[in-house]
């Protein structure tokens, strides 16, 4: 049994003065991971800072950008009809991220920290650097077939658990964050690491950061937007692979812009860039979307079990790319 303190803040302000108190102290949303970590004995806290009595409101500015929040649930960001209208991709990776009862618990800010993770992480017989930098991986060796084939290192295969984070990096959202040297945005794209030969540093969050909002701003083809996640069961597993896309379309056929991002195939959400740069200015074809794929996945590295997932991914961006070509016609 892990023994705690326990304090509630109301304010950023109070929850980073209080998470200066002890050396081994947590900020604590929802608790769908962290308290799940916990009872495993993968997290130890000495203190536990409630901040669900933080901003839980969403608002949209003159501009039409979206404010979100980190104490909004995801089941009020999955249902507020400015999401479902402008931006429904968001709406729909929510819906398939968890049960109703973990997304009316689970928050923005603890669904964009949710740690990246497998079944070794988990498992303290098992080796992974993520729980000890320099153990090694177990997982390299082992069972990966839902694990990494882009991004990936020697020191860690695992990939981000997030489906509302696959949403947010393709719709360029911005994670506005509270510390002790004050507030500073991060692109989320920019926000989770890459493994390189630290597995254990996870994003570039500083000490006592408190993730406080979530900005999204506006995008004009937003309405035309979709989540697809394959997975091994439809009750909330994990993706295999996922696509968030944004498609806009002129009217002689081509590829104004679009917004694309992965989950389920590398340690952070991926903005698939080789890709979007590929389709941009090209006809709207089947052709294109798979010549784009293909250049996506170029770099990817598969593992023992894991291959098939860089085929499932191309034709994955392929069919949504098409549903949302349909959706214009």
């Amino acid at each position: 049994m892990n023994l705690f303190t326990y304090e509630k803040a109301s304010t950023p302000s109070a929850a980073i003065e209080l998470s200066g108190k002890s050396s081994a102290a947590r900020y604590l949303g929802g608790g769908t991971n962290l308290v799940d970590l916990m009872r495993e004995t993968v997290e130890c806290p000495e203190t536990l800072i409630d901040v669900t009595a933080l901003a839980d409101g969403i608002d949209q500015t003159g501009d039409g950008t979206l404010m979100i929040g980190g104490a909004v649930k995801n089941t009020a960001l999955a249902a507020d009809m400015r999401v479902r209208s402008a931006y429904p991709v968001l709406s729909r990776a929510l819906l398939s991220g968890a049960s109703a009862q973990i997304r009316n618990m689970a928050t923005v800010a603890g669904n964009i920290l949710q740690r990246t993770r497998c079944r070794y992480f988990y498992d303290n017989a098992s080796h992974c650097n993520k729980r000890e930098p320099g153990a090694g991986c177990d997982a390299i060796g082992g069972f990966n077939r839902y694990h990494a084939v882009l991004g990936a290192s020697s020191s860690c295969v695992a990939t981000h658990p997030s489906d509302m984070c696959v949403a947010l990096v393709a719709l360029d959202a911005v994670v506005h964050v509270e510390g002790p040297s004050g507030r500073r945005a991060i692109p989320l794209a920019e926000l989770h690491r890459l493994p390189g030969d630290r597995a254990d540093l996870e994003t570039e969050l500083r000490p006592r950061e408190l993730i406080t909002a979530v900005e999204i701003p506006q995008l004009s083809f937003g309405r035309r937007s979709t989540y697809r996640k394959v997975r091994d069961r439809a009750s909330y597993a994990f993706a295999l692979v996922s696509v968030a896309a944004a498609l806009d379309i002129d009217d002689a056929g081509n590829i104004r812009d679009v917004r694309l991002a992965l989950g389920g195939v590398a340690p952070k959400p991926w903005r698939a860039s080789k890709a979007e740069a590929a389709l941009r200015g090209q006809p709207a074809t089947e052709q294109t979307f798979r010549a784009a794929a293909e250049a996506e996945l170029s770099s990817a590295k598969a593992l023992r079990d894991n291959g098939f997932k860089i085929e499932l991914a191309k034709r994955t961006i392929v069919a949504v790319l098409n549903e949302l070509k349909g959706e214009g016609a």
